[in-house]
């Protein structure tokens, strides 16, 4: 009785420690003017000149062509397939350049969380999935 009481002690102090972290959202409401401008300004922030260049100058770097090597795609016929791309295309493609997330996605943090999930409920005698664990029910 005395370790449930210490782990619903110890649950309550550490969620009172993050209580503190947690910030309240604001919600105000958007003319409809304003979403009409910011919609009929994004798609027209790049001429086609200037998205082909960033992708033509995105493909010749050191990175990009070293990982299109690696995935077997020959950096020559990358650089024609751009070529041929129409306007739209290309600022579709220079766009997706700039949203990209600079790296690879949290994988390995979803990993974790899960498996810690499972951790916890496998010691709260809920599921039964680690063999080295033991329920405290």
């Amino acid at each position: 009785m005395t370790r449930i009481r210490r782990l619903i002690a110890t649950f309550a102090a550490s969620s009172l420690c993050f209580a503190g972290l947690m910030h309240s959202a604001q919600a105000t409401l958007i003319g409809t003017e304003e979403v009409a401008r910011g919609q009929a300004v994004a798609p027209m922030s790049r001429t086609a000149a200037q998205a082909r260049a960033l992708v033509d100058a995105t493909l010749q770097r050191a990175d990009v062509v070293a990982g299109l090597r690696e995935r077997g795609v020959d950096p020559a016929q990358a650089q024609a397939r751009v070529d041929a791309l129409s306007d739209a295309e290309v600022i579709a493609v220079a766009e997706r350049i700039d949203s990209a997330p600079a790296g690879a996605s949290d994988v390995l943090g979803v990993i974790v969380f899960i498996f810690v999930l499972l951790l916890i409920t496998d010691i709260l005698g809920f599921t039964k999935i680690f063999p080295f664990t033991r329920s405290i029910r």
